[in-house]
């Protein structure tokens, strides 16, 4: 996963930058209707939702872990983590509801949120180049969201990676309907 993963968030991370970094601040904001995010707000979205990682990703580090009942149970480790890989799919394009600790802070963000997400995948990619030993070791986690939802470590970066290919989806189709 190290390798391959790294370069996963260097290649989403390269379009994000390439198809949105000439974009102006209104640009960036812009929202086609009240019920989609525009640019920014899915940038912001991607930050948070890895920065909810982080804490957990510090406390497995420390040895200080402390998971659920149910993550004893390997099958229903697989199942969750399945379940939710394929719900942030780039080809599913039915929209899902966000847990309130990953929706977008604010409305409107300054053209900075490009490098705050640049800083954020480097961080990201720290953890991940850190993480060899516990993804050999199959260790879980839990998720941000919800400490009953448990999967493999492994398994929650791949599903960080394919949900961040996801938003950069939506992301380009806001692109292909700016206003000129």
């Amino acid at each position: 996963m190290e390798k391959k993963g790294l370069n996963r968030i260097d290649a989403i991370t390269a379009k994000f930058m390439e198809s949105f970094g000439g974009l102006s601040e209104k640009d960036l904001n812009w929202k086609p209707d009240a019920g989609t995010w525009s640019i920014a707000q899915n940038i912001d979205h991607l930050i948070q939702l890895n920065r909810s990682y982080f804490p957990i990703f510090e406390k497995l580090k420390k040895g200080k872990q402390d998971l659920p009942f149910i993550a004893r149970f390997g099958f229903v480790v697989s199942f969750f983590g399945k379940m939710i890989k394929k719900s942030v799919e780039p080809e599913r394009n039915r929209k899902m509801k966000t847990f309130s600790l990953w929706e977008p802070r604010k409305d409107s963000f300054a053209k900075s949120i490009l490098q705050d997400f640049q800083a954020n995948q480097e961080e990201l990619k720290g953890y991940i180049s850190d993480s060899d030993d516990f993804i050999h070791q199959n260790m879980v986690i839990s998720s941000p969201a919800n400490r009953n939802i448990v999967y493999k470590l492994e398994t929650a970066f791949d599903i960080i990676i394919t949900h961040e290919e996801r938003h950069y989806n939506q992301a380009k189709e806001i692109l292909n309907i700016l206003p000129q």
